[in-house]
């Protein structure tokens, strides 16, 4: 990966850990995931309006992704009431790299160097440790099967955006219609709650609106790095945001234990360092 690509993925992680970290307090987490939808889909409309149109070539990737987005949605609901984040979230994003990197190689041939490929399993190890660390072998067994098929379903659809936005000749223009496509989401959450209207909270839409200014950048700086850099490569960097939520817990909010969260920081590090350096 080069210097820039490297540093936009690393921005982005930083970005997902950080709004995860504002939502985890949320107890409405429908409103919550509600607004997340309704910002993206806002954004998504401006990109529509000002961005070149993505090529036609481009469009089944978009129908793809956005199906499997609404996968996503769900599964991320279902494994937030079954499980603790802690728990649950390790698991699903650190399923997706090594994922992502054999769905890259079997799709269209794109492959790592060796260090490359260290880098990777030494990520991917990481957030094992740190998920096993923290309570994953112990959990509810219907929590961990759903943080695992969003496992499956992040990796899916980060090899489609990564062949769809190279396609598509308008990364932004891919951008857009990706996004504007989430509002079903929220009209779905708000169909479910038409008949408690009063029980929104407004600090509840509030958090999920800044949770949706951070998920909107953050992806929005993936799909730009899926077209400059080997997908493998981003989805290992990008799921850093796992430790780095990690140490928010540990140095913010003061969670425990701190020695598996510092081990698997250092691990991760590692393999971001040899992603960096693989030539």
């Amino acid at each position: 990966m080069s210097g820039f690509a490297l540093t936009i993925v690393l921005v982005a992680a930083f970005l997902h850990a950080s709004w995860n970290a504002v939502v985890k307090a949320a107890t409405d987490r429908a409103i919550v995931l509600a607004a997340v939808s309704a910002t993206h889909a806002t954004l998504g409309g401006a990109l529509v309006l000002f961005a070149t149109p993505p090529s036609p070539a481009s469009w089944l990737y978009i129908f793809l992704s956005t199906i499997i987005h609404y996968g996503y949605y769900v599964f991320l609901f279902q494994s937030y009431r079954l499980g603790d984040l802690s728990q649950v979230y390790p698991i699903a994003r650190g399923l997706a790299p090594a994922l992502v990197a054999f769905g890259a190689y079997v799709l269209i041939g794109e492959t790592l160097p060796p260090l490359g490929w260290a880098g990777l399993a030494s990520i991917t190890f990481g957030i094992a440790f740190l998920a096993f660390q923290r309570g994953a072998a112990n959990a509810d067994p219907r929590a961990v099967g759903a943080a695992a098929i969003n496992g499956v379903l992040i990796a899916s659809y980060s090899v489609v955006d990564g062949i769809g936005v190279r396609l598509s000749d308008s990364p932004f223009g891919y951008m857009g219609w990706l996004f504007l496509l989430e509002f079903p989401v929220t009209l779905f959450v708000l169909f479910r709650r038409r008949h408690d209207p009063l029980d929104i909270d407004g600090k509840t839409v509030l958090l999920g609106f800044i949770g949706g200014l951070g998920a909107v950048t953050a992806y929005g700086l993936v799909i730009y790095a899926k077209t400059i850099a080997p997908l493998g490569a981003v989805s290992a960097v990008r799921e850093s945001s796992v430790i780095i939520a990690a140490l928010i817990g540990l140095f913010i909010f003061g969670e425990r234990p701190w020695p598996a969260r510092i081990i698997s920081a250092v691990i991760v590090a590692c393999g971001v360092i040899a992603l960096a350096f693989a030539g």
